[in-house]
């Protein structure tokens, strides 16, 4: 029986639980717990969800506060994708900063209907670039 996950903006995170979140998805930041877990409680917001104890999603927004935010990370672990999870994440961190000129984020292809329907759009002629250490792209 499927249960509402509960979505918080306070929730404190375990190093453990991140850890297999992102190992679930395949996400190469996981090879760096300490980096990891400094980043996401060092950002601007962070969202998470969760179904009793259990972590099944994550995300978070790098901000400036006043003009730009930009969200770096959501993940839903696999057996919850699809179920609004990641909505209801991107809802609650998008509401902090509904006023700022720019919101923004990269997203692989696969994730692109997903934040169309949220609202996003392609940023036109732009590019995106970026120097990255990662090896899951």
């Amino acid at each position: 029986m499927a249960r509402t996950p509960v979505i918080s903006m306070q929730d404190p995170i375990r190093t453990a639980e991140v850890v297999e979140l992102y190992r679930a998805n395949g996400w190469s930041s996981a090879d760096k717990p300490g980096e990891l877990m400094a980043a996401l409680r060092g950002s601007h917001s962070l969202v998470t969800a969760r179904i009793g104890q259990r972590l099944i999603g994550i995300g978070n927004a790098i901000s400036d506060g006043h003009l730009v935010v930009y969200y770096p990370h959501l993940l839903v672990h696999p057996d919850y994708q699809r179920a609004g999870v990641g909505r209801l994440m991107m809802q609650a961190l998008s509401e902090n900063y509904a006023g700022l000129h720019q919101q923004m984020l990269t997203a692989d292809e696969a994730a692109v209907r997903f934040y169309e329907s949220l609202g996003f759009e392609r940023a036109g002629s732009t590019v995106p670039m970026w120097i990255y250490a990662g090896n899951e792209h």
